[in-house]
């Protein structure tokens, strides 16, 4: 399954990108360090994909429409059905992908696919307090802040803060096509 955008598309990863995605996550550490922690090669890389085959977990790659190259991830996880149908939304730009809307597109490529694909009434996202440009990307796509998280998530040895953000299936407003 592809999700297409006008500049990215989103699609599941295969074992064959292991070394252009490692590739990325090495040169993107020093700029996000204290964000994602320590990629741990090819075992990381195959628990992600074997995540992806679960019902509760949705993992694709952000690649460029111009040339197919991965820019980062966008997953969907923790799904939950029944009386609550919500999920979180993860995602990770790689540092030579940064401030060109990548994460933009691709949050709406991903809320879409929630809402209208998987028929959830709510997407929350955790991020870390000092994390601006994420914080920025969730308020541009509708996303309201609900609470925080004391040491919520393991990252890096270091048990980290969260904020934790939501947007409703009636909240949502896609971003208008230029």
């Amino acid at each position: 399954m592809k999700l297409r955008g006008k500049r990215i598309f989103l699609r599941p990863p295969t074992p064959a990108d292991f070394r252009e995605y490692a590739s990325l996550m090495k040169i993107s550490k020093p700029a996000f360090r204290e964000w994602l922690g320590g990629f741990k090669g090819r075992k990381q890389f195959n628990d992600y994909l074997q995540r992806c085959g679960r019902d509760d977990f949705y993992g694709f790659l952000i690649g460029r429409q111009e040339d197919g190259a991965i820019a980062g991830n966008m997953n969907l996880f923790n799904i939950v059905r029944l009386r609550v149908q919500f999920a979180i939304v993860g995602y990770f730009v790689g540092a030579p992908h940064v401030r060109q809307r990548h994460a933009t597109e691709a949050l709406q490529l991903m809320l879409r696919f929630a809402f209208r694909k998987l028929k959830l009434h709510r997407v929350e996202a955790r991020i870390q307090p000092h994390n601006a440009a994420s914080i920025a990307l969730v308020k541009r796509a509708g996303f309201t802040r609900e609470g925080y998280s004391r040491r919520l998530v393991k990252i890096g040895g270091q048990w980290r803060d969260h904020e934790r953000w939501a947007v409703l299936v009636e909240d949502w407003r896609p971003l208008r096509r230029k």
